[in-house]
């Protein structure tokens, strides 16, 4: 039964024109399913990351970071949609403020970059089908963000959903788009490779890759971590950063006691109750930030050692076949996680970075704090903090979760949040313009509209 399963998930990828290595690399994880292997790390397996160096601890001369940026590529991944935020193209098109989308800002960072160093770092995005097209309309804006002779992006593979039943491909003749699902952003090693681009980047003198969402503003590209890896001959470096009660629930790198390898170990990898552990902020004192750096001829070597299939781990994820049914077909989604890929290089490292490199938008939770007075967003795409204060709590209700409910209740911008500890939102309330937020706010009741101008303290 299961190969009669793996045959026919692999002959539904071949007719779809699916290459052959990611037909391999899925074939690799479906083995594994059939298996029973869930790709956790029970706590007594591993050690805590402690101390490691900072990026200010290793940044060498100006003229070892240009040098090293010269021989650096930017890639973003960027096939996820805005669904969860009620938008049907992708997150990357947000606007983040002053009409300027997710990838603006991010042209803006690359140009600025190239510009301050004269070097020429190429801007590859990770798009998928659904991505692609409104994607580089975007950066079509941005004269010279092209280098000759490389594209602006290549896309990532795609694989059958399975029935969790028997891992047999689903069917959903209602609509058959849904009965497929990227593998996860584990996938851009394999599809750096099939699309050519890995043996295209490293014919033109390219050796470093920094990879990081297009989500996260922060991850700009500074040359001091490859100039770090040149020096030192460091094929991977994960950067992570101090973890606070809001990355609890984050990745976390981790040293597994076997061989002392740095190992990522998410949520979906904790054994079942083992939670807390997990979220122990003294004994797991750093996250993850999804923020790499890869050597390029290392993952090259690596790849071609083992047929093109790195070996990542699985994560299992399972849902329903229409993410907004829950009573479609229950199905399993088999995905990797490209920093995973840490305890695959030997010699790999971890370097701490400030909290300045991580501002991500997944909700609209985090879309208003960016939109805030707490940062700006300069000419050259950098988003700068205007206060050393902590960033606040906030929580909108269901109101907000969609982007039309958002806006609408937004109409004027974001509220004043320099001097707001806490925004919790449990009533439909509309927000004048400038309205200033101090301490702990916390609104419920009625709906409502708040007069331009209106100051919520402590509690109001």
């Amino acid at each position: 039964m299961t190969s009669d399963a793996l045959r026919a998930a692999t002959d539904r990828m071949r007719e779809a024109g699916v290459d052959d290595l990611a037909i391999r690399v899925f074939a690799h994880f479906h083995d594994q399913l059939a298996a029973d292997v869930t790709g956790t790390i029970p706590e007594d397996t591993v050690e805590p990351l402690t101390d490691p160096p900072s990026l200010d601890d290793v940044r060498p001369p100006e003229d070892a970071v240009r040098e090293a940026l010269g021989r650096t590529v930017v890639v973003k991944l960027n096939g996820g949609l805005g669904t969860s935020m009620g938008v049907q193209g992708p997150k990357s098109a947000l606007e983040v403020r002053e009409g300027r989308t997710f990838l603006d800002v991010i042209a803006e960072q690359v140009l600025a970059l190239r510009a301050e160093h004269d070097v020429a770092v190429p801007l590859l995005l990770m798009d998928s089908f659904r991505t692609r097209d409104a994607s580089l309309a975007i950066l079509g804006r941005h004269p010279g963000i092209e280098l000759d002779g490389l594209p602006l992006d290549f896309l990532q593979s795609k694989e059958p959903k399975l029935r969790a039943d028997d891992l047999f491909p689903v069917e959903h003749p209602a609509d058959p788009e849904l009965e497929w699902c990227p593998p996860g952003h584990g996938d851009v090693y394999v599809a750096l490779r099939t699309t050519g681009l890995l043996d295209a980047l490293r014919e033109r003198g390219y050796r470093y890759l920094f990879l990081s969402n297009a989500d996260n503003l922060g991850a700009t590209c500074d040359g001091a971590v490859p100039a770090w890896m040149a020096a030192e001959g460091i094929p991977y470096v994960a950067e992570v950063s101090a973890r606070t009660v809001n990355d609890r629930k984050g990745g976390q790198l981790v040293v597994r006691r076997s061989d002392g390898r740095l190992v990522l170990r998410d949520s979906a990898m904790v054994v079942p109750g083992e939670e807390g552990h997990f979220q122990d902020l003294e004994r797991h004192r750093w996250f993850h930030t999804n923020n790499l750096w890869v050597d390029l001829d290392v993952l090259a070597a690596r790849l071609d050692e083992h047929d093109g299939v790195l070996g990542l781990p699985i994560i299992v994820n399972r849902k329903t076949v229409d993410p907004v049914d829950p009573d479609s077909t229950p199905v399993v989604q088999i995905e990797s996680a490209m920093g995973a890929a840490v305890e695959l290089f030997d010699g790999a490292r971890a370097i701490a970075v400030p909290r300045s490199r991580f501002r991500p938008v997944k909700t609209t939770n985090e879309l208003l704090l960016l939109r805030s007075d707490l940062y700006r967003v300069t000419d050259d795409g950098r988003v700068e903090a205007t206060t050393d204060r902590p960033e606040p709590y906030v929580d909108l209700g269901p109101e907000y979760r969609l982007l039309d409910g958002f806006e609408a209740r937004f109409p004027h911008g974001a509220p004043s949040l320099r001097d707001c500890t806490s925004l919790r939102v449990e009533a439909d309330v509309t927000f004048g313009a400038d309205v200033v937020c101090v301490g702990d706010v916390h609104l419920t009741g009625e709906p409502r509209t708040l007069p331009d101008g209106t100051r919520l303290e402590d509690g109001s």
